[in-house]
C-alpha cells in the first residue's frame, strides 16, 4: 500500500537526554527539565552567569523557582498532550486508495485460491448481500461514450434476410443522466412460461406509460426450449392486444413503424448470436412468424451473456438523451431459456453495460437445483414421426451460488442419484443479472408442488427432474449473496464458517455408511469372525473422508454466533450435523462388529443368525454418544429454525435414520433345498407385441441441450 508520508510527524530528540553525556550523577528526569530551565532564563532575563546548564543548576538550587517548577511541569505536559491530540486525528478512510490487501487479509488467502471460475478478471463490485430483497435502491451513472467495437459479436445472416445492424443506428451514444433503479426479484416461481410472461406483460406497460418502449426477446436457440418457444408465441395474441397494438387496430394503421409506442425486436443466441428482426417492428403476425422460424442450434452450448451485452450495444441509440424528456425510448430484455449459461466470464460486462443503460432484464428461466450444477430434462422428441417415449439428458442449470455450499454427501451413496430439490431460485449468473438491472428471474416449472414430492412419471416433457419445491415467500431469507466474484469469495474469506462450509463443500467422493451388511448367519466360530472382519473392511474406507471434513468443519464452530445469514447459518448447521451423525453411524458399525468378534453367545440355542438393526442407542463408546447428541442438537435447530426449506428437508431425513446399532437374533435355515424342474421362461413373443415392435417409429438421439 502506496501513502503520503509528508505529514507523518517526525521523532525529534531531547538535547541532553543521553545519560552518557554531562554528568552521569544527575537523574535522567532531571536532566530533561535542564535546558527548558535555561531557555527561561534567557526569555526572562536573569541575572544568572554562566552557559546555559549553569544557569538550569543554579536555577534548579534556587528555593524560588519551586513553584515555577511545578507549573513548567504542568504546562509541558499540557503542550504534549495538545501535540499528541493533533496528530491523532481521526483516520478517513474515504481518503485512502487501497492498492494492495491489508497483512489481516492476507492470512485468510491460503486455501481459497483454488475457486477459480473463470480467467477474465471479474473486479465489479456487487450488490450489498444484506441489503433488502427487493426494496434496496442502487443508482447507475449512464455515462456518453462512444464504443469503439460497435459489434462486439458477429449477428449472422439467416434465412429472414440480410441484417444490417450497423447501418440501423447511429454509433451509441448513452445519455448524459443519472438512472435510479430498484434490485430485482431472485425467485418469482411460475408453474408456466404464460404466467410469467402475463407478469413480463405489466412490467412493459409502466415502461410505455413513461415513454416510447422497446421489447428486445432473447430466445435460447437449444433443443429443450422447442415447447416453451412455442407457448410463448401462443401468448403474444395475448400480449399485444393488452399493450393496445395488436396488428390492424384502427387508431394504429397509420403509425409508422418508428412511431408505434411499442416495437420488438427477436434475438436467437446458442453457439451464435444472430439478429432475426432487421428492424424493430410492430408487426404482430411477423414477430410469431419470426418466433415460429427460430432454428435449434444442437452444439449444446448456450452465450447468453453475449447475446445480451450485445443487445446492449446494438440499441444503445435508443437510450440516447435527446431532450428533457429523455431517452428516445425505454428498453427492456427478455431472456427465454433453460440453462445457466456457458459464458460466464462475460457477466460482470453485461450488467454494467446494461446498468448504464438503465435496461431491466428479465429472465423466463429454469429453478436452479440446490446445490448442483446438473440435473437431468425429460426430452420427448419433437417430431411426431419419431419415438415419442421419454429421454433423459443432462442439463446445466445450476447451481444457485457461486462458490458451492452444500456438502455432497448421499443417502444412498451416490450423491448424483439422490432426487434433486429446488433451491428456490436460478442459477446464480442469470439471477444476479436481473437483481442488479432492475428485473426479474422467473422459475418457471409445470410440475412445481410445494406440497407434496413430486413423482418421475409427473415430469412433463422438457422439464427437469425435480422432486421437491418451496414456496418461495418461505426462501425470500434466503437469498443468495448475489455479489462479483470478487466480493463473494472476499465475503468467504473473512468468515470461518463461511470458509469451514466452502472447504468442505468441495471435498469430492464423500459417503457415510449406506448399504451395510446386516445379517450375519453363523456356522461356525471362524466363518462368522471372518464375515464380521470382511464386513469391516468394506466401510473402513468411508471412515477418513467424513472425519476430514468434519475436522473442517469444526473451524468454522467459533464464528458461529457472529453469523447473521439465515442461509449460511442454515447451511453450516445442517452440513455439520449431517457430517457428525454420517460419521457416528460409520464409525460404530465398525465398532459394534469388532466387539461381535470377541464372542456373543445367542440367548436362545436354536437361533444361528445375528442382525444388525439401527438404534437411536450408542452402546459402544462415551466419544460416539456425544458426537451423536451434538448431530441431533444441530439437525433439530435446522428443523426448528428454517422450517419449508431445503436444509430442514434434508435435517428431518437424517434424523429419521437412526444413529446407531443393536444386535437381534434369529434363526436361519440353512438345510440345503433341492432343485426344482425348470420351465421354458416363458420365451415365446405374442404375435401382437412382434407386430407393435415392428410398427414402432425410429428412435433418435438425443440432441445436445
Amino acid at each position: 500500500m502506496t501513502s503520503n508520508l509528508a505529514d507523518e510527524p517526525k521523532m525529534l530528540e531531547v538535547p541532553g537526554s543521553n545519560p552518557a553525556e554531562g554528568d552521569r550523577n544527575v537523574p535522567r528526569w532531571r536532566s530533561l527539565l535542564m535546558s527548558p530551565l535555561a531557555w527561561w532564563a534567557r526569555r526572562t532575563g536573569a541575572a544568572v552567569e554562566g552557559n546555559g546548564e549553569e544557569v538550569a543548576e543554579s536555577l534548579w538550587d534556587s528555593d524560588e523557582t519551586i513553584a515555577m517548577i511545578g507549573s513548567m511541569q504542568v504546562h509541558i505536559i499540557i503542550f504534549l498532550s495538545l501535540a499528541l491530540v493533533h496528530l491523532q486525528k481521526p483516520f478517513d478512510e474515504d481518503a485512502v486508495v487501497m492498492i494492495s490487501s491489508p497483512p489481516e487479509y492476507e492470512e485468510t488467502l491460503e486455501s481459497i485460491d483454488e475457486f477459480v471460475v473463470s480467467e477474465t478478471p471479474q473486479t465489479e463490485v456487487g450488490a450489498d448481500a444484506l441489503a433488502e430483497l427487493d426494496m434496496a435502491e442502487a443508482s447507475a451513472e449512464v455515462y456518453a461514450e462512444v464504443a469503439d467495437i460497435p459489434n462486439p459479436v458477429d449477428l449472422q445472416p439467416t434465412d429472414l434476410g440480410q441484417i444490417m445492424v450497423n447501418k440501423i443506428f447511429n454509433q451509441p451514444v448513452a445519455p448524459q443522466k443519472r438512472l435510479v433503479t430498484q434490485k430485482g426479484s431472485t425467485g418469482v416461481g411460475v408453474a408456466g412460461a404464460q404466467g410469467a410472461v402475463d407478469q413480463i406483460t405489466a412490467e412493459i406497460t409502466l415502461a410505455a406509460e413513461e415513454r416510447p418502449t422497446l421489447v428486445v426477446w432473447l430466445f435460447d436457440q437449444s433443443g429443450s426450449l422447442t415447447r416453451q418457444r412455442a407457448d410463448i408465441r401462443d401468448r403474444f395474441d395475448r400480449i399485444y392486444d393488452e399493450l393496445g397494438i395488436l396488428h390492424g387496430k384502427p387508431d394504429q394503421s397509420k403509425v409508422k413503424a418508428e412511431d408505434q409506442r411499442i416495437l420488438t425486436s427477436i434475438i436467437g443466441f446458442g453457439e451464435r448470436v444472430e439478429l432475426y428482426t432487421e428492424k424493430p417492428t410492430a408487426d404482430l403476425s411477423e414477430i410469431k412468424k419470426i418466433v415460429d422460424n427460430i432454428p435449434v442450434d444442437n452444439s449444446g452450448i448456450e452465450r447468453v451473456f453475449t447475446a445480451i451485452e450485445s443487445a446492449a450495444n446494438e440499441y444503445k441509440p435508443l437510450r440516447r438523451n435527446v431532450g428533457p424528456r429523455g431517452p428516445k425510448r425505454n428498453v427492456l430484455f427478455v431472456v427465454v431459456t433453460d440453462e445457466k449459461g456457458d459464458d460466464y466470464g462475460r457477466l460482470e460486462t453485461s450488467i454494467s453495460s446494461c446498468r448504464k443503460l438503465g435496461i431491466p432484464v428479465y429472465v423466463i428461466g429454469v429453478p436452479a437445483p440446490f446445490g448442483r450444477e446438473h440435473t437431468l430434462v425429460k426430452y420427448v422428441d419433437p417430431d411426431p414421426k419419431y419415438d415419442q417415449s421419454p429421454q433423459w439428458a443432462q442439463v446445466d442449470q445450476g447451481p444457485e451460488t457461486f462458490l458451492p455450499e452444500r456438502i455432497q454427501l448421499s443417502f444412498t451413496g451416490n450423491f448424483e442419484e439422490e432426487p434433486v430439490i429446488d433451491s428456490g431460485f436460478g442459477p446464480y449468473g442469470l439471477t444476479r443479472l436481473c437483481y442488479e438491472t432492475g428485473g426479474i428471474y422467473f422459475t418457471v416449472h409445470p410440475s412445481r408442488n410445494t406440497s407434496r414430492e413430486v413423482r418421475r412419471g409427473e415430469i412433463e416433457a422438457f422439464t427437469s427432474d425435480m422432486r421437491f419445491f418451496f414456496d418461495p415467500n418461505a426462501m425470500l431469507r434466503y437469498r443468495p449473496d448475489y455479489l462479483s466474484q470478487e466480493d463473494y469469495v472476499g465475503s468467504v474469506k473473512r468468515s470461518p464458517l463461511r470458509m469451514a462450509l466452502v472447504q468442505a463443500a468441495t471435498i469430492q467422493n464423500v459417503q457415510g455408511i449406506q448399504r451395510p451388511r446386516l445379517r450375519f448367519v453363523k456356522t461356525s466360530e471362524a466363518q462368522l469372525a471372518g464375515d464380521l472382519t470382511k464386513a469391516q473392511q468394506d466401510a473402513a474406507p468411508l471412515e477418513p473422508a467424513l472425519i476430514q471434513m468434519a475436522a473442517t468443519l469444526e473451524q468454522g464452530l467459533s464464528s458461529r454466533d457472529e453469523e447473521k445469514s439465515p442461509r449460511w447459518l442454515a447451511g453450516f448447521d445442517l452440513a455439520y450435523g449431517r457430517v457428525l451423525a454420517q460419521k457416528v453411524r460409520t464409525e460404530t458399525y465398525n465398532a459394534v462388529l469388532a466387539q461381535a468378534k470377541q464372542g456373543m453367545p445367542f440367548k436362545e440355542k436354536k437361533n444361528n443368525t445375528w442382525i444388525l438393526e439401527p438404534s437411536d442407542e450408542i452402546s459402544v463408546g462415551s466419544k460416539w454418544q456425544r458426537e451423536a447428541d451434538t448431530a441431533r442438537e444441530f439437525l433439530s435447530r435446522v428443523v426448528e429454525e428454517h422450517p419449508g426449506t431445503p436444509w430442514a428437508l434434508l435435517a428431518q431425513r437424517e434424523l429419521d435414520v437412526p444413529i446407531g446399532w443393536t444386535w437381534k437374533e434369529t434363526f436361519t435355515d440353512v438345510t440345503p433345498r433341492s432343485a426344482r424342474a425348470g420351465g421354458n421362461n416363458n420365451n415365446n413373443v405374442p404375435k401382437d407385441d412382434e407386430r407393435r415392435m415392428l410398427n414402432r417409429a425410429p428412435k433418435r438421439p438425443v440432441p445436445k441441450l
